[in-house]
């Protein structure tokens, strides 16, 4: 009988159903053929910290399957705070250009440009305008009164890259203030102060030789004068 026993307080404590120390403290007394001492803890009881579930020897929720640790649960009305997410916007740049390709006006945020070509302003190397170039100017003037937010209106002139860099800064700055003296007059009590400069070819809107070949269409587009201005929200 203490031999069955002992055999089966090793399986027990073989399969995880008994811990080793309580199983070795039954087996030493089934040895021994000695029986518990009155009002002594059983070794389970003693090994385990609690007394057994009937006929089984387990914890209590081991032998209900359940988890030992319960699952954290959220309270009701819990709140944690919310940052709010911020990306950079870039202002998007629109170019709408004249059928003729002649004139072109390019937005991006409150900044408008408009780009007259000189060949409908000037006569070649020449800085007077054209009568032509008066009614151009008028309708761009028009245009800067009806939406202008005051402050500066720049007037910049540009050339190709035909010529000097010395003679292109005057005949760009020539032309420019040819500009500017037609648009103070067209611009009058509008409020804005009118700025004229000239950088020759430094600043090309298109590249004027593509693949070692001049472009004549993109030097054409590149000789001209612009009016910036800071338009109204």
């Amino acid at each position: 009988m203490f031999r069955s026993l002992s055999v089966a307080l090793v399986l027990a404590a073989a399969s995880g159903l008994m811990p080793v120390s309580a199983a070795a403290g039954l087996s030493s007394a089934a040895a021994v053929g000695s029986p518990p001492v009155a009002g002594a803890a059983s070794p389970l009881v003693a090994s385990w910290g609690a007394s057994p579930v009937a006929g089984v020897g387990l914890p209590s929720h081991a032998s209900s399957g359940a988890s030992p640790t319960p699952a954290p649960t959220v309270p009701d009305g819990a709140a944690g705070p919310v940052e709010d997410l911020v990306l950079p916007v870039e202002d998007i740049i629109g170019e709408v250009e004249s059928m003729d390709g002649t004139e072109s006006e390019i937005t991006q945020g409150k900044q408008v440009t408009v780009a007259v070509t000189s060949d409908v302003l000037f006569a070649l190397d020449k800085w007077q305008l054209t009568a032509k170039a008066r009614d151009r100017l008028a309708k761009v003037a028009r245009k800067v009164q009806d939406e202008v937010d005051g402050g500066v209106v720049k007037i910049e002139g540009h050339t190709d890259d035909q010529g000097t860099d010395a003679y292109n800064r005057t005949l760009s700055l020539r032309r420019a203030q040819a500009v500017e003296k037609v648009m103070r007059g067209l611009l009058a009590g509008s409020g804005v102060t009118l700025q004229a400069r000239g950088f020759g070819e430094s600043r090309p809107k298109l590249p004027n030789v593509v693949k070692g070949k001049p472009v004549e269409e993109n030097r054409a587009k590149n000789r001209r004068v612009e009016i910036i201005f800071t338009a109204k929200q």
